[in-house]
């Protein structure tokens, strides 16, 4: 059995690597590579992209470089390289020794380069930026040749090493790939290789003046890196003729390109050129605000690496684009989250609850389970005392008819502790608004349940008011209001979509003193009201700030159920959204 028999193929990607193995190609060899450019920080498409380069490697036995793709030193800076490092390492995949950058490889490419001038394939071009543009031609239209084009081999040579020595000023003359003015892919219509830039790069400092283009230095990375399949996203398919071009031109070893579908999530944005126009205009706070879809808001919002491997996963690797519904996402962490997570008890909107006839000097240690989820998780105390904090909207003076909650003359269950009842209650003298309840308390209740057999339909969470700590709580809602913000169709300018209520901050919560000292970026379940994380810039020793990771409302079980009653079935894993069930099961066969 080969190693390829061995292994179950997961999509089409999948497939292609099994039929090489099978054919001993790249003498059964499996080389993969992550290559972000560092000018900006790592989003959750990228996330797919690193789970299913070190994924596909480490399920076939192969490896996976870590290669920055540095060409455009006036947009990079080591923060963007550290933070993409330290992204990758926290999603769960090691590089090893294969940490690379193509600024390593600016010798080899120049060399590439003029053999490419040697055979007649190359050549220096002296029109400008908009000139080149101008004679590219349209879609049905065929370009103009430039008339540098006839430059001798001898002349080029002389013109490409003066740009590499300095003399010409930036942007007066670039390098072009000598192709066919006329090809139907724009891509191939003599594309630009080098230009000149005098700008200091971040590895390199001065040495060089001259920097390779995109298409020409990716391709050529991967073979010197001896890459055997380089998987990008789907808008790279026109350039996959280019990539070959450079490859067979200069007779080198050859990847194979192989292309799927990007991520786009619904009610927010993973174009770069948003999110810096969302962080520079101040619409949120910055790269890691808990809003963004960077890892680096993620990991703050609470979201785990687990988490999203899982959403990877699920979501499978398609040949054609389609839009993921954000409650898979937030499906994912609950699922994770309701694993690990310790429970504790936190109010956000505190009503004040005086037990009229428990003992004011009294206080009593209340036996709580950490995750019902993880016996090993054990349990711990928390206070009970007269005077307690529950959420304002379990209690209504006039409650209408199906709310089963607190309300005057009214039973419920405290969680841990004992039913109490509502007797009485205080009002705000000038806006009548009720400002503390009155109740009785049943002593022969503790733990929850009523010796007599009695019942009451809501069970309620609290905290003790003398023994609780203030903290402060951020909820976060959708960033757009809009599924797809990107629709043209539906809004000029996507920053029209963005949610106005989609950070609510609440500064007076209350809860429970075990939380005292807790770690930045530690999760918790506040029970009944969803997952929080304890916020890793703006809490300290003497301030607690908790971000909402996710509400407990699963909307994707309810799709999933859905999916299920209709006889949908996919393979295992759901699909990123209902409509594109077919789509999906078209790729897949």
């Amino acid at each position: 059995m080969t190693k390829a028999d061995s292994i179950p193929s997961h999509n089409f990607i999948c497939n292609i690597i099994a039929e090489d193995l099978k054919a001993n190609k790249n003498e059964g060899r499996v080389a993969t590579r992550f290559p972000p450019e560092p000018n900006g920080y790592l989003h959750i498409g990228h996330a797919k992209s690193i789970c299913l380069n070190f994924g596909i490697a480490a399920e076939y036995g192969g490896v996976c470089n870590l290669r920055f793709d540095d060409t455009n030193p006036s947009k990079e800076e080591v923060e963007y390289v550290e933070s993409i490092k330290s992204d990758v390492r926290w999603l769960g995949f090691d590089w090893g020794d294969r940490l690379f950058y193509t600024s390593d490889y600016f010798e080899q490419l120049y060399q590439y380069a003029v053999q490419l001038i040697k055979k007649g394939k190359a050549y220096v071009c002296d029109l400008s930026a908009q000139e080149i543009r101008e004679y590219r031609g349209t879609l049905t239209e065929p370009g103009k040749e430039s008339p540098y084009r006839t430059r001798s081999v001898k002349e080029n040579l002389d013109l490409f090493e003066r740009m590499r020595a300095g003399e010409f000023e930036d942007g007066s003359r670039v390098l072009r790939a000598k192709i066919d003015m006329a090809s139907p892919n724009l891509n191939m219509r003599d594309p630009t290789l080098y230009r000149i830039r005098r700008v200091a790069h971040h590895r390199t400092g001065t040495r060089w003046c001259i920097y390779p283009l995109y298409d020409f230095s990716h391709s050529l990375s991967d073979s010197i890196e001896g890459i055997t399949h380089s998987l990008c996203s789907l808008e790279f398919e026109g350039n996959r003729p280019l990539y070959d071009w450079f490859l067979d031109e200069l007779n080198v070893y050859h990847p194979q390109q192989i292309e799927f579908a990007r991520l786009n999530i619904s009610y927010t944005v993973l174009s770069k050129r948003k999110l810096v126009q969302l962080v520079e205009q101040g619409h949120v706070t910055g790269w890691d605000d808990p809003r963004m879809p960077t890892l680096g808001g993620l990991r703050r919002r609470g979201y785990t690496p687990e988490s999203i491997r899982d959403f990877c996963e699920r979501i499978g690797v398609a040949k054609r684009d389609s839009m993921v519904d954000m409650a898979l996402l937030e499906h994912c962490v609950r699922q994770d989250l309701n694993q690990r997570a310790p429970r504790v008890m936190g109010v956000l909107r505190p009503l004040r609850v005086v037990i009229d006839n428990y003992p004011e000097d009294r206080v009593e240690e209340l036996e709580a389970i950490n995750n019902p989820e993880d016996p090993s998780m054990g349990t711990r105390n928390v206070p009970f005392s007269r005077v307690l904090y529950i959420e304002r909207e379990d209690f209504r003076e006039d409650p209408p008819k199906k709310f089963f909650r607190l309300a005057p003359g009214r039973e419920v269950r405290l969680r841990y502790a004992y039913f109490i009842r509502c007797v009485g209650m205080v009002k705000d003298e000038q806006t009548g608004e009720v400002v503390e309840l009155h109740c009785t308390y049943d002593p022969e209740t503790r733990g929850g349940d009523s010796p007599d057999g009695r019942k009451v339909k809501v069970t309620l969470h609290w905290v003790s008011a003398p023994h609780s700590l203030e903290a402060e709580v951020r909820l976060y809602d959708h960033l757009f209001v809009k599924a797809n913000p990107s629709d043209e169709k539906d809004s000029a300018d996507f920053k029209t979509c963005l949610n106005p209520n989609s950070l609510e901050t609440l500064t007076c919560c209350r809860v429970e003193p075990g939380l005292a000292g807790a770690t930045p970026g530690s999760r918790y379940q506040f029970e009944r009201l969803g997952y929080f994380c304890v916020d890793t810039k703006d809490s300290s020793d003497g301030a607690l700030v908790f971000n909402r990771t996710v509400t407990l409302r699963d909307t994707w079980a309810k799709i999933e159920k859905a999916q299920k009653q209709k006889g949908v079935a996919v393979h295992g894993s759901p699909l990123s959204v209902v409509r594109n069930v077919l789509i999906y099961l078209a790729d897949e066969h």
